[in-house]
C-alpha cells in the first residue's frame, strides 16, 4: 500500500517570538522575517517537484505578509489554522482562547479569502478545552497531539488526569488526528535560541533521521502519513534546503509513495474510517485511540 508523505510549513514569521517566547528584543523578532525570504525559495522548490504541501499560518503572519499567503494559496497548498500570535492556548481563559481562534481566522480570511478546516496548535500547545473548540469550530484535522507516528486517529475530549487517580479517557470526536512529534520538526535541530534551545545540527544528522524515519514507515506502516513540521525561517536556509531537495529525491525514488496536502489525506482516511464505524471496530478506547485502517 502507498506511503503517504506531508510535508508541512509553520510560516510563524515574527510571532513565534512575540507569542511563544514573549520577547520584546527587536534582533530577536527580527529573526523571524527570514521566514519571508524563504516561502518564495520554499514555494518553487515545490513547484519544481511538483508537490504540494500544508502551510500553517498565524493570523499574526497572515496580516503581516499577506502577499506571501495569497501565492501559497493561490499556488495550490493548504493554508492551516495556527493560531493567532503562536500563543499557548493552556495560558488562556475559554473567551481569550476562542478570541484567538477568532483572530486566525478573520486574519486568513482577510490575507487570503480561506477558511482553514484543518488546525495546527502553535509549539503543540493544548488547553484541556481546545479539541472542544476545534469540534465546535467545525475544523476537519487536528496536527498537534502525539499519539501515534505515521497513523491517524480520532481524537478526544475531556480525558481527565492528575497525579493521583488513572488517567480516564474520554471520548473519540470526528476530527482527525494527524500526530506529530519534536524528532520530525527542524527547530529543535537547527534553532538557538539559548542555552535551553541550542540546534545548530549539521544537515546531515537530520537527514539521517528523518531518512530512517521514513525508511520504517515505507517498510511497517503501508498507508500511513510520513509528515514532516518545518518552518521557513528554519530550514529555509540554504544548506537545509538543499538537504530537503535531497530528502525530497530519495522519497520520490520509492514506489507507491505519494505526496499529500494534510487536509486530503485526512479526508480521505475518514472516509475510510467513518467515526461510528471506527469506534466499533476494536479501535483502542483505553490507549491512544490509534487505529483501523490505513489508505
Amino acid at each position: 500500500m502507498t506511503l503517504h508523505c506531508g510535508l508541512t510549513f509553520d510560516f510563524d514569521a515574527m510571532s513565534v517570538w512575540l507569542g511563544s517566547y514573549k520577547s520584546r528584543n527587536p534582533s530577536m523578532i527580527s529573526r523571524g522575517e527570514f521566514g519571508a525570504i524563504a516561502v518564495p525559495r520554499i514555494l518553487d522548490l515545490l513547484k519544481k517537484h511538483d508537490l504540494q504541501a500544508t502551510f500553517c499560518v498565524p493570523g499574526h503572519t497572515a496580516l503581516a505578509y499577506p502577499d506571501l499567503v495569497r501565492r501559497i494559496d493561490a499556488e495550490g497548498h493548504e493554508i492551516a489554522h495556527h493560531g493567532w500570535v503562536h500563543e499557548n492556548p493552556a495560558d488562556f481563559s475559554e473567551a481569550e482562547e476562542r478570541a484567538n481562534l477568532d483572530r486566525g481566522l478573520d486574519a486568513l480570511q482577510r490575507a487570503a479569502g480561506v477558511r482553514p478546516r484543518g488546525y495546527r496548535s502553535p509549539s503543540w500547545d493544548f488547553s484541556t478545552r481546545t479539541i472542544g473548540l476545534l469540534l465546535e469550530y467545525g475544523f476537519t484535522y487536528d496536527s498537534s497531539l502525539m499519539g501515534a507516528d505515521f497513523t491517524p486517529y480520532y481524537a478526544r475530549r475531556d480525558d481527565a488526569f492528575d497525579s493521583l487517580t488513572p488517567y480516564h479517557f474520554g471520548p473519540n470526536v470526528d476530527i482527525v488526528e494527524l500526530p506529530v512529534t519534536w524528532l520530525m520538526d527542524d527547530f529543535p535541530h537547527f534553532e538557538f535560541v539559548d542555552n535551553d534551545t541550542f540546534g545548530l545540527s549539521a544537515p546531515s544528522k537530520v537527514q539521517e533521521i528523518w531518512q530512517a524515519e521514513f525508511d520504517y514507515a515505507y517498510e511497517n506502516v503501508p498507508g500511513g502519513l510520513y509528515s514532516i513540521t518545518m518552518h521557513p525561517q528554519v530550514i529555509g536556509r540554504g544548506h537545509r534546503l538543499m538537504m530537503l531537495e535531497r530528502l525530497i529525491l530519495s522519497f520520490k525514488q520509492r514506489e507507491d509513495v505519494r505526496f499529500t496536502r494534510m487536509i486530503d489525506y485526512a479526508d480521505a482516511w475518514r472516509s475510510a474510517n467513518p467515526l461510528a464505524q471506527w469506534e466499533t471496530s476494536g479501535a483502542p478506547q483505553a490507549t491512544n485511540g490509534c487505529g483501523r485502517d490505513t489508505l
